[in-house]
Order: C-alpha cells, then sequence, then structure tokens
C-alpha cells in the first residue's frame, strides 16, 4: 500500500514535537505494511466519511482514508480526550 499526507497532515506535523514526529514514521512504516499492527489501534472513526483513526502515540493520534491500494492521512493531532 502506498501512504500520502494532505496538506493538512504535513502542516500538523511540521509543529508536533520531535518524538512524535518520529513514532509517526514509525507508526507509518506499520500502516504501510499492515493496517492491523498491534501497535496501531486502527479503527473505523466516521462510517459516514469512511474515515479511520489509528495511534502515533499515547496522546496523538492520525486520520486516514483508504482508497484503492493508498492510505491518504488527513489529519495527525493530539489525542481528543
Amino acid at each position: 500500500m502506498k501512504v500520502v499526507l494532505s496538506d493538512q497532515a504535513i502542516e500538523s506535523l511540521k509543529d508536533a514535537p520531535r518524538n512524535v514526529q518520529r513514532a509517526f514514521d514509525k507508526q507509518l512504516r506499520f500502516l504501510a505494511g499492515n493496517l492491523l499492527h498491534p501497535s496501531l489501534h486502527a479503527k473505523k472513526y466516521d462510517e459516514t466519511n469512511d474515515l479511520w483513526q489509528a495511534r502515533v502515540t499515547k496522546d496523538w493520534r492520525f486520520y486516514f482514508t483508504i482508497a484503492d491500494d493508498t492510505y491518504r492521512i488527513e489529519k495527525v493531532i493530539p489525542h481528543p480526550k
């Protein structure tokens, strides 16, 4: 699977702490290889918009869509607790 980042995801990563950026890179490798990788905790977040959520760290999440053979990362944000 391919992974592409939206402009919004790229911008939010620029402002994220360095440890979050490194963890995001690692999680993207897991996502590209296996959507069901245990550390991702990936789940369907919004059925209507076909939006998924996965874990970056305990306190950060990323949201993505799946189209054909591509994961499109829509946003990377602190976990909305």
